[in-house]
């Protein structure tokens, strides 16, 4: 992609309003724009980055066994007056609509939603066990949306949703998903500052899981186990102050994100929505259920966090809204911008995503900036003192190193 024909533009100082890392460094980046607090527009990079982190979750997703569907975002009053949340989820937006005079919500969450239509689905043992998630977003009228990306008011949301015929289910597959949530979180490196945290199960079982990574921009506070490396929650902390797992009683405390959570919800949304099977012996029970949930926005913004140095974002590969990042530098001999154009050419063809700073009367210093704030894996350069040659440097790196171009599709093919 040409850097000159994309929506891209880059500021130098971020919105004073803006404390997080995170916000900061997108907004400089061109990745995102802040419309209000809590609410954010993602640009053309920023929704690159979006999609990369989407297909890692939706792989896993599908390696679960789960269905892909998409639910609404309005609901209807009734539905979360049968669960009894109307009144008691206190971050819930509510209207009434002009015409009808009806009263709607715009969704925070997707259990009113999910337990109804699986209804329509599951009549005999024989329909379980399901799985179905959805990436949608979320309204939460957060009385402290701050923190950039981690807290918002209007965010995107993949919820997991399991049913089964009985607990023992429930467990089999809570686990699967706790490896998958595992394996999400190291593909995009955050794996050894990542933990499950023990939380409060609430009404529907003793503990609930966490997913947490240490960073100090973190809202939470954990205590790890310096035993078997589990986190628990302030929550259980104040109830027992020793480690569930395995009873040790030396905990450190930590600054944390979460950035995932999973529940077994049991028969709490399946009981009012009369969601029922019936047994091999034709008798009808209730459907378990449990639900697991990752934030979109909110992982984005963990990985800046986590990946980031004095110069700008570090993505990981796998998140990086491209590969490489091929800079001309400005020049009147026409050869090298000609084998800059030859270079960006070849790399397309090879299948590997790459943005071309092809910007004239731009400085190369302005460029390199730009290159470091975006913080694309690979950065290449064509210009005089290059030659036939091309400079590359990986981001993360200090050094630079002159290669051939045969070099380079071997380099970033691999």
């Amino acid at each position: 992609m040409l850097q000159s024909e994309i929506f891209i533009k880059t500021k130098k100082e971020a919105p004073k309003d803006e404390e997080s890392i995170n916000a900061s460094l997108l907004i400089k980046a061109g990745f995102i724009d802040k419309l209000m607090t809590g609410v954010y527009t993602f640009l053309p990079l920023g929704l690159k980055v979006f999609r990369n982190i989407e297909n890692v979750i939706k792989k896993e997703m599908e390696n679960l066994g789960a269905s892909e569907i998409l639910m609404p975002v309005l609901h209807p009053k009734s539905n979360w007056e049968k669960t009894g949340r109307i009144n008691t989820y206190d971050t819930l937006f509510k209207f009434e609509s002009f015409y009808s005079k009806n009263e709607l919500i715009l969704g925070p969450t997707h259990e009113e939603i999910i337990s109804p239509l699986m209804a329509k689905f599951v009549s005999s043992y024989k329909d379980l066990p399901k799985y179905v998630f959805q990436i949608q977003n979320k309204f939460r009228d957060e009385k402290r949306a701050k923190a950039g990306l981690l807290r918002g008011r209007e965010f995107f949301m993949k919820d997991l949703y399991s049913f089964h015929e009985n607990e023992s289910d429930l467990d089999d597959y809570y686990e699967k998903v706790k490896k998958s949530y595992i394996k999400i979180f190291r593909a995009f490196g955050l794996g050894d500052k990542t933990y499950l945290t023990y939380a409060s199960g609430g009404t529907f079982s003793k503990y609930s899981h966490e997913f947490q990574t240490t960073s100090s921009a973190g809202e939470d506070t954990i205590h790890i186990c310096d035993k078997c490396g589990i986190g628990v929650n302030k929550e259980i902390i104040d109830e027992q102050n020793v480690c569930p797992e395995c009873g040790n009683k030396n905990l450190n405390s930590e600054k944390a994100i979460e950035v995932g959570n999973i529940f077994k919800l049991k028969t709490t949304y399946s009981k009012p929505f009369d969601l029922k099977y019936k047994d091999k012996n034709g008798n009808e029970k209730d459907v378990v259920m449990g639900c697991y949930g990752m934030g979109i926005n909110r992982l984005m913004g963990t990985i800046v966090e986590i990946h980031h140095d004095e110069k700008g974002i570090i993505w990981p590969e796998i998140a990086a809204p491209f590969k490489a990042h091929l800079i001309a530098l400005k020049t009147k001999d026409l050869k090298i911008k000609t084998f800059a154009d030859k270079i960006y050419d070849n790399l397309q063809k090879s299948g590997v995503e790459v943005l071309y700073d092809d910007r004239e009367n731009i400085g190369a210093g302005e460029k390199f900036n730009d290159a470091d704030l975006m913080g694309i894996p690979y950065r290449l350069v064509v210009s005089e003192r290059t030659g036939n040659k091309i400079e590359i440097k990986k981001r993360k790196d200090k050094n630079t190193k002159l290669i051939s171009e045969k070099e380079i599709i071997k380099i970033l093919k691999g």
